[in-house]
């Protein structure tokens, strides 16, 4: 297996592209990938595209070949494949472009993630994103996400000290962070009252705990790591990429508030990459909902169960605490389109590794991405290192 590095990043604005059609966005991304990493598109060997459900939002399906061809590469014949894990389709994407060239099948490959979720009504939206969950057993009976993570958070605040107010920290950290970013769809700061009064949502979650509908799209390229000053001269290393899955149903878990998959997937990566927490500098996790977050910090190992409110309080996970988190301003502020988040956050990480993340920039040598499908039915874990 050879070493893998990221050379080229590229991002669109994430937010409501009324005027923008799901090929330009995907187009667009590419393009400043491609123009990043100093790379033509007739030297790419094979491409990657985490996308969730094109088919009910866009109602087109084979995106792999419809990338392929708005994107100029179809008459090179360049391979195309579509990733669909839910919401962690975009790091799925990621995992497999990087399993591509560390085989030594491929050399120069783009990971991709896009997602047009506005050209439906909130409720078709809602929907379609129940069926990342289990639609007989879940979403038959009415349960979409925002009432699954509610319920994760009522298990949770009844075992753990966890208070209303520290939950509602974890949007005001990410908000404070998407008003520095320039792709981000929210760019405006709130404050605890901002969170406590919004509208109640599903019990205990109000609206400002929970990340929007949102079109974007995200691409990387990567290629041998051997290779990499051939293209920059600030290439970053992948050094651990890890899956793990777990029932798609909550009421089939063995703790509902402690997302197994996501322990898997982080223990995978730290003894792939041979580090330890303290080596990592920042994180980019999945916060869907606010009490993701609180579990993702713990389930990584980050801290213990239990913890994660009081330390996002504190401000240990601000840009300028013991471990900044979500420096993107999350899925929160940032954005959740969803095939795209996975990418987003690996573009975010790289961005920081390289000293280019402007007025949110932390000094950061070493950063983890955690991407999760459903409800931690699958969850990608990346670690990369400047």
């Amino acid at each position: 297996m050879r070493d893998v590095a990221v050379i080229g990043v590229g991002c669109t604005e994430f937010g409501e592209h009324w005027g923008t059609s799901f090929r330009d966005l995907f187009v667009k991304a590419g393009a400043l990938a491609l123009e990043d990493a100093g790379v033509t598109g007739e030297r790419i060997d094979a491409l990657y595209v985490g996308n969730m459900s094109a088919g009910r939002f866009v109602e087109q399906e084979h995106i792999g070949a419809l990338i392929a061809d708005y994107a100029g590469l179809a008459t090179n014949n360049t391979p195309s494949t579509r990733v669909e894990a839910a919401c962690a389709s975009g790091g799925l994407a990621f995992r497999q472009a990087v399993i591509a060239v560390a085989s030594g099948m491929e050399d120069i490959v783009v990971a991709a993630g896009v997602e047009k979720m506005t050209d439906v009504g909130t409720g078709a939206s809602v929907d379609m994103l129940a069926s990342a969950a289990d639609r007989e057993w879940e979403g038959f009976a009415g349960a979409t996400f925002p009432g699954l993570y509610a319920m994760i958070a009522n298990d949770y605040m009844h075992r753990y000290p966890l208070t209303r107010e520290q939950l509602a920290q974890v949007a005001v950290k990410n908000h404070e962070n998407g008003a520095k970013n320039p792709i981000a769809q929210f760019r405006n700061r709130i404050t605890v009252d901002t969170v406590l009064n919004s509208s109640l949502v599903a019990d205990p979650l109000r609206l400002f705990d929970c990340s929007p509908i949102t079109d974007g799209a995200a691409a990387v390229v990567v290629v041998p790591l051997e290779r990499a000053r051939e293209f920059t001269d600030s290439p970053v290393r992948v050094l651990a990429s890890a899956q793990a899955s777990d029932t798609i149903a909550l009421h089939d878990r063995r703790d509902i508030s402690t997302l197994d998959a996501s322990v898997a997937a982080g223990k995978r990566a730290f003894a792939q990459a041979r580090l330890t927490h303290k080596d990592i500098d920042m994180l980019e996790v999945h916060d869907c909902f606010t009490i993701a977050e609180i579990c993702a910090i713990e389930d990584l190992g980050f801290c213990k169960k239990g913890e994660a409110g009081r330390l996002t309080a504190d401000g240990a996970t601000a840009l300028d605490g013991e471990i900044p988190v979500n420096t993107s301003g999350g899925l929160k502020a940032c954005g959740h389109p969803v095939g795209a988040t996975g990418i987003k956050q690996i573009y975010e990480i790289v961005s920081q590794l390289r000293g280019e993340a402007a007025g949110r920039q932390v000094d950061a040598e070493i950063g983890m991405a955690h991407n999760v499908g459903g409800t931690g039915a699958t969850v990608v874990v990346h670690i990369l290192g400047a």
